[in-house]
């Protein structure tokens, strides 16, 4: 069946947010580290704990020293190498694009949410809409204004670079959960990463209508709306609350992998895409796992897991890694996530997935 031309609709109102619609965020862990944030959560984590806020120190960031490669220039105009990590000054300026390129995503998510819209069915029958295409857009332009040699894959898209690889490249999903979108379900997002030779040091989670933004960062605690974020502590699986996208999403051995795990776990729950992931950084549930997902769904929430003290793996236990580059294939990932690493690996263990 032939899709659907997409009609015109009206122009975007790119009014910026209200500071006011911005909702309390959660309590925030105690820790001063990433490291201590998931002990002090296993200590602590009850219904009468109090928790502390703490600024954001933006001068904490993880690396050593590595061999020396002319490459590029720092944003100060200091020579940077290829094999050296970005330094804070650098991370700051990344995050600080990557909040514009949320806010403008934002703009035209929310010019679109529960009007009428056409839908097309891409190749592998995933909807898609004027939206996703519209929000795509707005940030890729941001990026090119701004960090122009770094390379962008995006969901709709695909790559954007004159050469063949890069450095750095920003891995966008304009709407998580087109789904929950085009239903009228607020519990999508917009994900946002930037890889360093192919490791996520950036990962954003925004969600546009309820105005939650999650940010994780290389070597930094995750926040939430700029409050410190920490997973719970969760002892066994029988304990555990999990969110998946959906249990009509496992095929063939992956669907009996996945009825030995939520048969063990205290409450199974459905729906949220991206937003489940959140919700797990910020200590409200203890698991997530998806089958088949894709680069663009997942590297956003790397760093923002691990940045709240939390886990995160393929179905072996083994960390989630994709090379980007021209050639490069969207290929299928299964994916797990935990807020205690005890319960990832009673999760593993249930999954028996080799």
């Amino acid at each position: 069946m032939q899709p659907q031309m997409l009609r015109a609709l009206p122009a975007l109102s790119l009014l910026p947010p209200s500071s006011a619609a911005i909702p309390p965020s959660p309590p925030s862990c105690g820790g001063s580290s990433v490291a201590s944030c998931r002990y002090s959560c296993r200590r602590k984590l009850s219904s009468s704990i109090s928790f502390s806020y703490r600024p954001l120190n933006l001068s904490t960031i993880s690396g050593g020293a590595k061999p020396m490669t002319l490459n590029s220039v720092a944003p100060s105009g200091e020579t940077r190498t290829a094999d050296s990590e970005p330094s804070s000054d650098e991370l700051d300026r990344f995050v600080r694009v990557g909040n514009k390129m949320a806010d403008a995503a934002g703009d035209v998510i929310r010019n679109y949410f529960r009007k009428s819209l056409d839908i097309l069915d891409k190749e592998d029958l995933s909807p898609v809409t004027i939206a996703d295409r519209a929000t795509e857009e707005a940030m890729v332009k941001i990026i090119q204004e701004n960090f122009p040699s770094h390379a962008i894959y995006g969901e709709e898209s695909g790559w954007k670079c004159k050469e063949e690889v890069a450095e750095f490249v920003w891995v966008l999903d304009p709407i998580d959960g087109t789904k929950s979108f085009i239903s009228g379900k607020p519990v999508f997002g917009t994900l946002i990463a930037l890889l360093h030779r192919g490791k996520p040091i950036l990962g954003i989670i925004d969600q546009p209508v309820l105005r939650e933004r999650w940010i994780g960062i290389s070597g930094r605690r995750t926040t939430l709306n700029g409050q410190e974020v920490c997973v719970r502590s969760c002892e066994n699986l029988s304990q555990a609350y999990l969110y998946s996208t959906s249990p009509h999403l496992f095929y063939g051995e992956a669907e009996v992998a996945f009825a030995r795990l939520t048969s063990k776990v205290k409450v199974p729950l459905y729906g949220c895409d991206c937003y489940a992931y959140a919700l797990l950084a910020s200590g409200f549930v203890d698991l997530v796992i998806d089958y088949g997902v894709k680069p663009y769904d997942f590297l956003a929430l790397i760093p923002v897991i691990e940045g709240a003290g939390g886990v995160i793996t393929d179905w072996e236990g083994r960390q989630l890694n994709w090379e980007a580059s021209l050639g490069s294939p969207a290929t299928s990932f299964n994916m797990l996530a935990a807020g205690d690493d005890r319960v990832h690996q009673e999760a593993l263990d249930s999954l028996q997935w080799h």
